[in-house]
This record gives structure tokens, C-alpha cells and sequence, in this order.
């Protein structure tokens, strides 16, 4: 990952009061009761948080640094979703071919993310 989007994660888990894998940090302040946890992060039955966001990529690179990263722990793996091959900058190819191959399966998963936020 670049330095400025590890920057960006990481100051949303200071702001949250989070540890690097998503859980709370004994240590910062209680921000957990005033509800603004649950903007940016979702709580999971463990009590571990993690991110409101879904990544997808259809080069495989960017999502595999996610993956092995320093906040590997921190994202749902269902959450990261990353194709065989890039489209090497051609809308075409994108569109037609190399997206549309994991275009069902991709909207299959933010439907189930949909409705579990309800």
C-alpha cells in the first residue's frame, strides 16, 4: 500500500479508538458509546470492528497488499475482491471481457452487505 492510504487508515483507527486488527483500544478514550464508531465501522459478533467499505480491483496487486498489508486483520476478506488480470487502461476490455467476468459475483456481495446493514 502507499504511505498516504496507510496514513488514512491508520488515523480512522486513531480517531475510532481501534488497534490495527480492529479491535478496541483499551487505551484511547471511550468513544464507543457515543454511536460514532458505528459510521465508518461495523461490529462483528466477536466484537472486533471492521471497515464500512468494499474494495474492488480487477489487477489482483492492489487487493493482494491489502490482503498481506499491515491491516491484513483489519478487513473482511469477503470484502476484498480483485479479479485475474488488470484492462490494462482499456475501457473496452474492462467492460466486456475482463469485468463482466467478476461483475455478477461482485454485486452478489454488496447485496449481502446491503441487507446485513439494514
Amino acid at each position: 500500500m502507499r504511505q498516504r492510504e496507510l496514513t488514512g487508515i491508520h488515523r480512522y483507527l486513531l480517531e475510532h479508538g481501534l488497534k490495527a486488527d480492529g479491535r478496541p483500544d483499551p487505551d484511547a478514550k471511550a468513544i464507543h458509546e457515543s454511536g460514532e464508531l458505528d459510521t465508518v465501522f461495523t461490529e462483528t459478533s466477536n466484537g472486533k470492528y471492521v471497515p464500512r467499505s468494499i474494495f474492488i480491483d480487477l489487477d489482483p496487486s492492489p487487493i493482494d497488499e491489502i490482503r498481506t498489508g499491515e491491516y491484513r486483520q483489519l478487513f473482511h476478506p469477503e470484502l476484498l475482491i480483485s479479479g485475474k488480470e488488470d484492462a490494462a487502461n482499456n475501457y473496452a476490455r474492462g467492460h466486456y471481457t475482463v469485468g463482466k467476468e467478476i461483475l455478477e459475483g461482485t454485486l452478489d456481495k454488496i447485496r449481502r452487505v446491503l441487507v446485513r446493514e439494514r
